[in-house]
């Protein structure tokens, strides 16, 4: 597999953005959207058959129902705005709204075919490069797209990615953004959809009184971001991998790991990700044979959306909502006998101590000292959870068939990752892990671990005939 060829970058604004001559809109970030100043931008890539149509047709068809999207997204046509403030070493953040642009890339991999990206055990280097904005950092924002996609013409095949600058947007945005342009374009140039479904980039505040906006001491991060940022100049090696669950296995592990903690009051407490998750964790633990008495855990977000009332938030909230959850347990007691169980639990306990009060109380700590995070990996302690199996990003067609496969970008990928997906089957779940080749080589022949893993579905892998605009 060769590397790609970018053959055109095509700057898009919003087109119902209208420029009355005032100053732009500016839209403070929330605390919730600043830890993740320092982290790369969220990305999603679709892998589909080739549709039956001339290329030039496709992407032309493809850049205009991008830019009709854009009119429901006009805030990501903008770029950040870090604004100093005079009386001290602080400054605050916002979205600025000028139009400046999403970012639109046509690029070829004229020697990648599809069975090239979806037949190996590993996810193959070259998925990266199909991916806009690379590893940039979402502070980048100033003088970078918040909003770039790039479509990959493959031999039988094209690869349709995105990604959005992680300040502004969470897994449930991802998918509001992929789903609108999927609709567009499978239903033509004038679908535009309700204009009530237009995305609301108000940011929630709570109804407590702060001073706003809020400050940081960004030039003082930053200066720690190069500390950071030189210390992992040597990463260790990594691999990404995607185990496959199926509905009829995860139902085995949720059982398992229910049977582990019954007594009357926790029937069935465990939900069936929990239990999923909890297999994974246990399985590449017990593969690192670190100290019995080492704490491990999870690093999971845990979203606010439906814990929070008072003031709601928004359906159509498009920005960050996330608290992130910290379950963790001995190594010794983690690989024991019921330790699936006792950490599924574990992680059940810690998920639902997350009510409205909890949630308001640490935002509200944070208006007061707000926090960033770090992408470097902490290798063999805590383990960072993404993404989501309730957006399922396989029910998307752009007009000519649902996608072959789903892949992620380099942006937000370290080592000792583990990002969750629906998988192509109803009700199966993809786990894939960026963790050291040699760990995952281990997992891959631990016979209680792959016991619950099942093979991609077949039809994943068969090219069907092509489909049509």
């Amino acid at each position: 597999m060769a590397a790609i060829q970018v053959i055109s970058t095509t700057t898009i604004p919003a087109p119902s953005h209208v420029n009355n001559g005032d100053s732009p809109e500016l839209i403070e970030l929330n605390p919730w959207d600043l830890r993740f100043l320092l982290l790369g931008y969220g990305q999603k890539g679709l892998l589909f058959n080739k549709p039956n149509k001339s290329s030039s047709f496709v992407i032309q068809h493809l850049k205009d129902s991008f830019s009709c999207s854009l009119d429901f997204f006009m805030p990501l046509a903008g770029r950040l705005a870090i604004i100093p403030h005079g009386d001290d070493d602080t400054s605050s953040v916002f979205i600025i709204c000028n139009n400046a642009g999403a970012s639109f890339v046509h690029a070829i991999a004229e020697n990648t075919t599809v069975d090239d990206i979806l037949e190996p055990t590993y996810v193959p280097q070259i998925v990266e490069s199909f991916f806009p904005l690379g590893k940039s950092k979402n502070f980048e924002g100033t003088h970078i797209p918040l909003y770039a996609v790039q479509v990959t013409e493959l031999v039988d095949g094209i690869f349709i990615a995105l990604s959005v600058n992680h300040c502004l947007a969470d897994a449930k945005s991802v998918w509001d953004l992929m789903n609108t342009w999927a609709k567009i374009s499978q239903k033509g140039l004038n679908h535009s959809g309700s204009k009530s479904k237009v995305a609301s980039f108000e940011r929630w505040f709570p109804q407590t009184s702060f001073e706003r906006p809020i400050r940081i001491p960004f030039r003082d991060i930053i200066a720690n971001f190069g500390v950071e940022y030189a210390n992992s100049l040597n990463p260790p090696a990594i691999s990404k991998r995607i185990f496959h669950f199926k509905r009829e296995k995860i139902d085995e592990l949720k059982a398992n790991a229910n049977s582990m903690v019954e007594d009357g009051a926790l029937i069935n407490k465990i939900s069936s990700l929990q239990a999923v998750m909890s297999h994974v964790w246990r399985c590449a633990i017990k593969n690192l044979h670190l100290d019995p008495e080492e704490e491990v855990g999870y690093d999971i977000p845990v979203t606010a959306r439906s814990r929070i009332s008072n003031p709601p938030i928004a359906d159509n909230y498009f920005g960050n909502t996330m608290e992130f959850a910290v379950p963790t347990m001995k190594v010794r007691d983690l690989v024991g006998d019921e330790g699936h169980g006792k950490f599924a639990l574990e992680m059940n306990k810690v998920i639902s101590s997350y009510t409205e009060e909890k949630i308001k109380s640490n935002f509200e700590a944070l208006m007061l000292n707000p926090t960033v995070r770090l992408q470097r990996g902490k290798f063999g302690k805590v383990m960072y959870v993404g993404g989501s199996h309730r957006s399922n990003f396989y029910a998307f067609d752009f007009g000519w068939g649902r996608p072959l496969g789903i892949r992620r970008g380099p942006a937000f990928m370290s080592n000792w990752t583990l990002l969750v997906d629906a998988g192509a089957e109803e009700e199966s779940i993809d786990i894939e892990l960026c963790i050291s080749h040699e760990i995952l080589e281990l997992m891959g022949r631990d016979p209680e671990f792959m016991h619950a893993v099942s093979p991609p579905p077949p039809g994943l892998f068969k090219k069907p005939a092509r489909g049509g605009l």
